[in-house]
């Protein structure tokens, strides 16, 4: 029986849906992706000119960065028994995770499909999943 698995994926958590024997169990992930920062500075007037700013904004940009490969390889670790995976979500970070499922040798045949959808509840992501993987079992 197949381990067939959902992943629904935006810059805050990942829900992932994973459908074996007419069973399914639902895993929220919490992405620690910092969406805004505070600056020791800010409010001091002129503190962000310059190169002061500029290295500033790299170590914001490294750091979260870092984050999102550390969200990326967890929500990789949890599906990588699966044996058929299907990415979705609103924006790019499901392509980021789709181009590090194809860059790991382990499971990148194991990968469907990807589709850009809307913010879902976990009810609809988990009949979105159960779709996919009945009109993909219908075209093969």
């Amino acid at each position: 029986m197949k381990k067939q698995t959902g992943i629904w994926i935006d810059g805050s958590k990942a829900i992932v849906i994973a459908l074996k024997g007419g069973k399914e169990t639902v895993q929220e992930i919490a992405s620690e992706i910092e969406t805004s920062v505070h600056h020791a500075h800010e409010g001091d007037k002129g503190s962000f000119m310059g190169a002061r700013h500029i290295n500033n904004e790299k170590k914001i940009d490294e750091r979260k960065k870092h984050q999102v490969d550390q969200f990326l390889d967890k929500v990789i670790n949890q599906v990588k028994e699966a044996d058929e995976l299907f990415v979705m979500g609103p924006a790019s970070l499901k392509l980021k995770l789709k181009t590090r499922i194809e860059e790991n040798h382990l499971i990148k045949n194991k990968l469907k499909g990807v589709e850009t959808s809307a913010q879902m509840t976990i009810n609809q992501c988990v009949e979105k999943v159960k779709t996919f993987y009945k009109e993909s079992n219908s075209a093969n």
